[in-house]
């Protein structure tokens, strides 16, 4: 069996692991859905977060609720994308962070979600931390945990 004696843990803060707003693929709250759905195929992401047009944060929308949307009784109907906008659609039952939280809390934010959205005091879009940030710090102090070893 191996001993770890580890120093105290630094834990980095939402604001060090996030990636800013303007770095982030989003879409408008009134865009159509086809708008939407172009972000989301060219992006190459399965969902994207929702600003109004003052950048404040309305949730997010998945090419899984367009999809859902667009699913007639036997075929999709696509001429519904022209129709709807974000904002009859957008999921706002999504977790935030502000920049002040940690990564401990944005691991326990990030186990439903591949992503989240990190907001300001005053609900506008600061960015998002992914899944993706907080397993590669975990990898980082773990690798380093072992070299002390």
């Amino acid at each position: 069996m191996v001993s770890v004696q580890s120093k105290k843990l630094e834990i980095p803060l939402v604001e060090e692991l996030m990636i800013p707003a303007e770095k982030v693929a989003h879409v408008q709250i009134g865009n159509p859905l086809d708008h939407a759905l172009l972000v989301l195929v060219k992006s190459g992401y399965s969902a994207v977060p929702v600003v109004d047009p003052m950048y404040k944060f309305q949730g997010v929308i998945s090419k899984t609720i367009i999809l859902e949307e667009t699913l007639g009784m036997e075929q999709f109907e696509l001429n519904r994308l022209n129709d709807m906008s974000v904002g009859e659609v957008v999921d706002t039952d999504v977790p935030c962070l502000k920049q002040t939280h940690t990564m401990i809390d944005a691991l326990h934010k990030l186990i439903d979600h591949p992503f989240v959205c990190v907001t300001n005091d005053d609900d506008e879009f600061d960015g998002i931390v992914t899944r993706r940030t907080i397993l590669k710090q975990f990898s980082k102090h773990y690798h380093e945990t072992l070299k002390r070893v």
